[in-house]
């Protein structure tokens, strides 16, 4: 198998930015189109939030909630099913001026994860709800729980059965997690992570993604961070807020050192989104493909982008 080509990108400091991602994997070519078009229309959401003067925190939940809802990503609707044919969800977001978060880790079908994240994190009682205490204090909050048969795709369906027949290979799936950050017009930063998991996981696997310091970090004096991967690895290395905190001068420098290292320490592949405090995006993988969008204002405009 060919190795992948590392890849990533930095954007100028901005007034405002969010950035999201929609997986780090291999997604076919014929694909990739329709995978950079959802994080596209994810960032503009976020966008819609920033521009209006809304918080980070906003911004961030509402790109992920679009994500979530749209079925070519393994958030939400859509989510990849574990190795009892069923979906177990994980979900964390972090404001970067409080410290506060919330988040929800092997939780049972819900349509929008990161919003009973984030009620957590309003309800401050604790940070992190799992399994069926998580939809316990879902419905507590008014969310209405869903089914298996609700959520899943016929994409995801069919992938579980291959795995199953032992007919799949790596390339097809977009990847484990999708995400945002984002710095608003008062320079407060957020974060925010929404995922499936992987395909045929144990029952009750958590990987990194409601985990803060591995999956999800922000804080106001240096940026925040959202990743997507192997997410054993990204806990084993404490991973974003470790980046986070090692940003810089030259954050493109510490956001691709820090993925190079990892993969060098564990082997492990994944990818990376963050916004700095001075409004800097930077994006970083060692997979094939990693889907993203970003939307930023500075003092010559806004500008949009988006790949795959």
């Amino acid at each position: 198998m060919t190795e992948p080509t590392p890849a990533s990108a930095i954007f100028p400091p901005s007034r405002w930015v969010v950035l999201v991602h929609g997986g780090a994997g291999d997604v076919p070519a014929e694909r990739r189109t329709v995978h950079a078009e959802g994080c596209a229309r994810a960032a503009e959401a976020g966008a819609a939030v920033l521009r209006a003067g809304g918080t980070a925190l906003d911004a961030v939940e509402a790109a992920v909630r679009v994500l979530e809802d749209d079925p070519n990503f393994n958030a939400g609707t859509g989510a990849c099913l574990n190795e009892d044919g069923l979906i177990e969800l994980d979900a964390s977001i972090m404001d970067g001026t409080s410290w506060r978060a919330g988040g929800v880790a092997a939780m049972p079908p819900f349509k929008n994860p990161i919003a009973i994240a984030r009620a957590a994190l309003e309800d401050g009682r604790h940070v992190l709800y799992a399994a069926h205490g998580a939809a316990r204090f879902a419905m507590s909050k008014g969310f209405v729980r869903s089914t298996v048969e609700e959520m899943r795709t016929e994409a995801a369906y069919e992938r579980f059965k291959q795995i199953r027949d032992g007919k799949a290979g790596e390339k097809g799936w977009a990847g484990g997690t999708v995400g945002a950050v984002a710095r608003d017009q008062s320079g407060r930063v957020a974060a925010a992570t929404s995922t499936g998991g992987m395909f045929d996981k144990a029952a009750g696997r958590v990987g990194d993604s409601p985990i803060l310091g591995a999956g999800t970090w922000a804080d106001d004096a240096h940026g925040a961070a959202s990743t997507t991967g192997h997410g054993e690895a990204f806990m084993r290395t404490a991973f974003s807020v470790r980046v986070i905190e090692s940003l810089g001068d030259d954050p493109h420098a510490s956001v691709t050192g820090a993925i190079a290292r990892m993969h060098e320490k564990i082997g492990s592949r994944g990818g990376v989104i963050v916004v700095d405090r001075e409004g800097r995006a930077v994006w970083a993988r060692n997979t094939v493909t990693m889907s993203w969008g970003l939307v930023r204002a500075d003092d010559t405009g806004e500008h949009e982008e988006a790949g795959a």
